[in-house]
C-alpha cells in the first residue's frame, strides 16, 4: 500500500512573524473598507472642508478593499 509521507521539512507551523504579516495586511484592508464607506457618505460641505470633491470621493470609495496604494501621483490627497 502506498502512501504520502509528509516530513516535517514539508509542512511546517506558520510563524508568528508570517501570521502578523497577513493580519496586519487584513486589518489594512479592513480599516480601507471602512474609511472608504465613510468618505462615500460624507455630504459635500465635509468634502470641501477636506480638499475633494464628490467625483474624486467616489472614485476612492469605489476601489477594491486590497487596493492600499495611492490611486494616482496626481491625487490631491497623496503626499509628496
Amino acid at each position: 500500500m502506498s502512501g504520502t509521507v509528509l516530513s516535517r521539512r514539508v509542512v511546517r507551523p506558520v510563524r508568528h512573524e508570517q501570521a502578523g504579516g497577513w493580519l496586519a495586511w487584513l486589518v489594512s484592508a479592513l480599516r480601507a473598507m471602512e474609511t472608504r464607506r465613510s468618505l462615500a457618505q460624507m455630504d459635500d460641505r465635509m468634502l470641501k472642508d477636506i480638499g475633494l470633491t464628490r467625483s474624486e470621493a467616489l472614485e476612492e470609495a469605489g476601489r477594491a478593499p486590497w487596493d492600499l496604494g495611492p490611486a494616482s501621483p496626481h491625487a490631491p490627497w497623496v503626499m509628496r
